[in-house]
Parts: C-alpha cells; sequence; structure tokens
C-alpha cells in the first residue's frame, strides 16, 4: 500500500503536553479503527506549529476522511515514492 506524510498546521502543536499528545493519539487511533484495515498510521513528527503524519493508506480519500473525522487538518497529503538516509550512499 502506498505510504503517505501528512502535514497539519496546528499552531503550538510543540506546546502541547504529554496529555494532550496522548489525548490526541487516542482520538486519532479510534478514528482510524472505525475506518477499517485499508489505513494505518506509522507515527508523527512534531514542531512548534505543525505535525508531520505518517500514514500507510490505500488512497488520499481515506486520508481525507480520518482528517474529516478526527478534527485534525490535512494541509497537504504526499505520496511518498522513495526513501533515503545516509546508507543509500553506500
Amino acid at each position: 500500500m502506498p505510504k503517505y506524510v501528512i502535514e497539519r498546521d496546528i499552531p503550538a502543536a510543540g506546546n502541547m503536553s504529554v496529555d494532550d499528545l496522548q489525548g490526541a493519539a487516542q482520538k486519532s487511533c479510534a478514528v482510524l479503527q472505525n475506518l477499517g484495515t485499508d489505513i494505518q498510521w506509522v507515527h508523527s513528527y512534531v514542531t512548534q506549529d505543525k505535525i508531520y503524519c505518517i500514514y500507510i493508506a490505500e488512497n488520499e480519500k481515506l486520508i481525507e476522511k480520518h482528517s474529516e473525522d478526527s478534527g485534525f487538518p490535512a494541509n497537504s497529503i504526499a505520496e511518498i515514492k522513495a526513501i533515503i538516509d545516509p546508507t543509500t550512499s553506500e
């Protein structure tokens, strides 16, 4: 299945408490459970005003549906075409 990176504009995301982040994760997981097995959240990176999420999904529409149902914005959704890291240079 394709892998996606989702950019979410969330002002002051970097100031969220551990409890706030846990609540957001719980909400996301509850919505994902209702959407079925064609979408999976891998992990997210929290910066000061954005959260970047990595998802595996059958299609972009499932990610949009997750965004609508969870209330978390999906300001940008891009399919990941390749992954590189330092070992790519070898």
